[in-house]
Order: C-alpha cells, then structure tokens, then sequence
C-alpha cells in the first residue's frame, strides 16, 4: 500500500499534522481509535467518509514512521 496517496500534510489543516484525504480526520484520531480497541468496522461506521483503505494507510504511515525513528536512532 502506498498511503503517500492518502495521507496528506497541509500546513494550515489541523496544524499541519498528517490527515486523511485532506479532510480535518488525522491519522493520530485513526490511531487513537484503534488502540482504544475499536474495530476498522465501527470508525467506517461512525465516520462514513473513511474507507477500509484510508484506515490501512493510517497504520502504513505509522509504521513507515516508526521505521523511520528507529533508523535515525542508530
């Protein structure tokens, strides 16, 4: 998955921290849910403009994050 086509930065758009399809939904919101421990099901079903997809690149961007950290660590 390439989320660099979901993801998108705007630095007037919730303080320029990463959102979804340049919508005000960021992906730490994404996130957040998650670990709360609701399911890709219920976040579709609370917000209906995220998509099985947008979840996903949420959690790619994340990891690529953390790759990221991890190597400049080093």
């Amino acid at each position: 998955m390439d989320y660099r086509e979901i993801i998108t930065i705007q630095p007037g758009k919730r303080g320029g921290r990463p959102c979804v399809r340049n919508m005000r939904i960021a992906v730490a919101d994404v996130l957040g849910w998650l670990a709360s421990g609701m399911s890709h099901q219920e976040i579709i079903a609370d917000f209906p403009e995220l998509t099985e997809g947008d979840i996903r690149a949420c959690l790619a961007f994340a990891a690529e994050r953390e790759r990221r950290v991890l190597t400049a660590a080093k």
